[in-house]
């Protein structure tokens, strides 16, 4: 083989590398954490008790099995048939004790811990009225050199001023937000750990003294070919300025009623009422959404906003067990007309002594259902197929089970837009104004993906006939199948601004063109597909899956399996779901590498948050003229210029 094809393989490998990891980040807006769904004719005909091990949203420790809250409904306490009376709606929370993250401190080898309206806390010196954000608790590796600052977070710093190899000592020193707080001289010591420790101490801590904020062990010191360097190895760190608790304090609906030695209890001050499609904080990060219906139906939830990567767990299984939307909110589930669309079954004879799924005895099963669109002014085709498979939504493309397409959009929000003036629809496509005709009530929409022309349509705008209103584009041989719809976008309004003619889209849907196409025996991870129905999969395992202690394996999919690491069988399914553009973190440099690793790499970056074009506001953004053209972000170009680099290494080998 010649240099030159040996280079071009090289780089159309690379290529791949590269477009395969700018396409394989998958993010959401939110993330939704639910409870167990509750239905029934009126409240006094439901029970509401569930805890941790039911309700994600709650603090809960799979390998010793510790959770710390609980809600309930005093069925004597209700109204019928939706609301909840004084004191009738009880939530209780009791201290836990529970090991460090870094399991060789043998001396204070627990910590209290406590969740508290959906959050985790840490009891200062074991009072359940005074609570600690706990900031770090980890065994990671960081290795610092004299002068580097590591981030703690809160503002808390730790740097070594000093390293000593030859007699295994260094210098900490401790600031919060750049002003110094104390410093200490660590002896390491592999049989002591406990003395490789600082445990550094604050009094007046929500009224307590005494209080360790921050335990720091130091694991090793040694010589590298530049610097002195300190491994740290073991750290936790809680928050000086706790949150204090008394009785009658109030926590939006609900109100303290009793602070016991080891635990807290809340109910609602005042009645409660469950109206129909309503959505509310009951307290802290808990709230309650109710389905839109005339039945009672509704469950508790905890709404994730926060960048970064979060799980959602089902409920604990120690046994066999059935999965559905209601004990798993990974599930699809549309609360307003009841449907769903997975289950999951484990019929294998599970116990601590038998941890052996056998083969076929757990049962994937998935059935197409229909919904509304969010915009439920589309009469016309008011309602599309939609499923979820694999811990994940789709819509099956012309109602095919088997052709699962992603759905980007399904909204009716507002966007006002401007001739020129380009919407980000998701995966490359957009939707741009080409003109507006305000008098005639008319507007061109041209739609483009990755910035190349698909199609064009001028919109009419009538207040009387919604679907004329709306553009569907169609696409054909989409997996297979044709006259496909991609996309529906409806034109509300258009109106002359202080300066350009503008145009109000309000309800916008859509699917990806390139859809994932399944057939019997097609293999997800552990599952295989045996069966494809008129309108339902099945998938199952085809070989043994065996639970171990301490087991964390990738099921199929977003679905996956965390087992305690317990002499007990003791298991939850769980999916992970990505907010923003999460950094992976960098492993720690270990000791003997010649490079320190740079402090704080171990916490991910702030994701750079991207901003849509206004949504949901009424009136249209930047009236100011322009003579530009807005276009949007074009997807893979970093790929394409490390790959027209590595082409021009390829031309010079040849040439040479």
């Amino acid at each position: 083989m010649s240099k030159f094809a040996a280079v071009t393989i090289a780089t159309l490998m690379l290529m791949a590398v590269f477009v395969s990891a700018a396409s394989a980040a998958t993010s959401v807006n939110t993330v939704e954490i639910r409870s167990p769904v509750f239905s029934g004719d009126a409240l006094s005909d439901i029970t509401v008790d569930f805890d941790y091990t039911e309700f994600a949203g709650f603090y809960y420790e799979i390998d010793d099995d510790i959770g710390s809250e609980a809600m309930s409904i005093d069925n004597t306490k209700v109204d019928d048939p939706r609301t909840i009376t004084d004191g009738g709606l009880i939530y209780t929370t009791v201290i836990q004790q529970v090991g460090y993250e870094f399991d060789e401190w043998v001396a204070n080898d627990q910590y209290p811990k406590m969740g508290f309206l959906a959050q985790e806390y840490v009891p200062v010196n074991d009072k359940p009225d005074v609570l600690s954000k706990l900031l770090l608790d980890n065994d990671d590796k960081y290795t610092l050199r004299v002068g580097q600052t590591l981030d703690l977070g809160e503002g808390y710093t730790l740097t070594p001023k000093q390293i000593d190899v030859e007699g295994d000592k260094v210098w900490l020193e401790l600031s919060k937000d750049g002003e110094y707080l104390d410093d200490e001289v660590i002896t390491v010591t592999d049989s002591d750990v406990d003395n490789s420790t600082w445990d550094y101490e604050e009094d007046d801590v929500g009224g307590e003294d005494d209080v360790v904020i921050m335990r720091a062990h130091v694991n090793e010191v040694f010589q590298g070919q530049v610097d002195s360097l300190a491994v740290i190895e073991g750290l936790w760190l809680i928050s000086n300025e706790p949150m204090e608790i008394a009785g009658d304090d109030e926590f939006d609906e609900l109100e303290v009623t009793n602070v016991g030695t080891n635990s807290l209890t809340l109910a609602n001050k005042d009645d409660i009422t469950l109206s129909a499609d309503d959505e509310f904080v009951i307290a802290g990060d808990i709230s309650i959404k109710t389905a839109d219906s005339d039945d009672v139906r509704f469950y508790f939830m905890k709404v994730i906003t926060e960048p970064g990567t979060h799980e959602v767990r089902s409920s604990v299984a120690e046994g066999d067990a059935d999965f559905d939307y209601s004990s798993f909110a990974g599930f699809y589930y549309d609360l307003n007309d009841n449907l769903y669309s997975e289950e999951l079954s484990i019929d294998s004879d599970l116990s601590s002594d038998e941890r052996t799924i056998e083969e076929n005895d757990l049962t994937y099963t998935t059935t197409l259902q229909y919904v509304d669109y969010e915009f439920d002014e589309w009469v016309a085709n008011d309602q599309y197929p939609k499923m979820g498979f694999l811990a994940e939504e789709y819509v099956p493309v012309n109602d095919k089970p088997d052709v699962l397409s992603k759905l980007l959009l399904d909204n009716d929000d507002k966007y006002t837009l401007r001739v020129g003036q380009t919407l980000d629809l998701g995966e490359g496509y957009t939707l741009t104004p080409k003109q507006i005709d305000v008098e005639g009530d008319k507007v061109w929409l041209e739609l483009s993906k990755d910035g190349e022309y698909l199609d064009d349509e001028v919109i009419t705008v009538t207040d009387s006939d919604v679907d004329n209103s709306t553009w569907d584009y169609e696409e054909d041989d989409v997996g297979g199948e044709d006259d496909v719809v991609i996309m529906r976008a409806h034109v509300n309004e258009v109106f002359q601004g202080q300066v350009d003619s503008l145009a109000v889209i309000e309800g916008l849907w859509l699917i990806s063109n390139e859809p994932m196409e399944i057939a019997g025996d097609d293999e997800f991870d552990e599952l295989e597909v045996t069966n494809v129905g008129t309108n339902s999969l099945t998938l199952q395992n085809t070989d043994d899956i065996t639970l171990s202690a301490d087991d964390d394996l990738l099921l199929a999919g977003n679905m996956n399996i965390k087992v305690a690491d317990s002499d007990d069988l003791r298991y939850y399914l769980y999916a992970e779901y990505t907010i923003g553009n999460v950094t992976e973190p960098t492993e720690p440099v270990t000791p003997g590498e010649e490079t320190p690793v740079t402090p704080g790499e171990e916490t991910p970056v702030t994701p750079g948050e991207e901003t849509p074009v206004t949504p949901g506001e009424e009136t249209p953004v930047e009236e100011t003229p322009t003579n530009e053209t807005e276009t949007p972000d074009t997807p893979g170009f970093e790929a394409i210029f490390a790959v027209a680099g590595l082409l021009a290494v390829a031309y010079l080998v040849r040439r040479n």
